[in-house]
């Protein structure tokens, strides 16, 4: 059991080969629930977890997925005219009966009243990519932290 859901980094949902990067992903969670009080991911389920990054971030890049060892529980597999495979996320409804759908909501608007490098810190800390994501050495050099720094 690794990461309480909320906070999971999907690189650990997937199945991926996995480091430090899953802490800043905890952090970018944790930073976006103490500003609203709520938390951004609040899945029922790995799946739902999933759906819920995908309402904000849309789906991994499929070369991503490829790697990932339980990317079945997650995505169908379709073949493309070149014949490399393609992945369609499964949608399966939460227990409400919401299926997430990917894009349909705004980082901003979660953050309502952000600013900006606030907003931008979140982003790269929420980056479905772990090595795209931002690295602890530069988040403590974002503007936003050090904006925040007594002189």
């Amino acid at each position: 059991y690794i990461q309480s859901r909320f906070y999971r980094a999907p690189e650990i949902i997937l199945g991926l080969n996995y480091g430090l990067e899953i802490d800043i992903w905890s952090f970018g969670c944790i930073l976006a629930e103490l500003y609203t009080g709520i938390p951004i991911f609040p899945g029922e389920n790995e799946i739902d977890q999933l759906g819920y990054i995908s309402e904000y971030f849309g789906f991994p890049n499929d070369e991503l997925i490829n790697k990932a060892r339980k990317k079945s529980t997650f995505f169908e597999v379709k073949k493309n005219e070149m014949g490399q495979p393609t992945y369609i996320p499964i949608k399966v409804a939460n227990s409400r009966g919401k299926i997430r759908q990917p894009f349909t909501k705004k980082l901003s608007k979660f953050l309502n009243g952000a600013d900006e490098e606030f907003i931008d810190l979140i982003k790269k800390c929420l980056e479905w990519d772990p090595e795209k994501r931002i690295k602890p050495d530069e988040a403590i050099l974002h503007n936003w932290i050090i904006e925040g720094m007594p002189e």
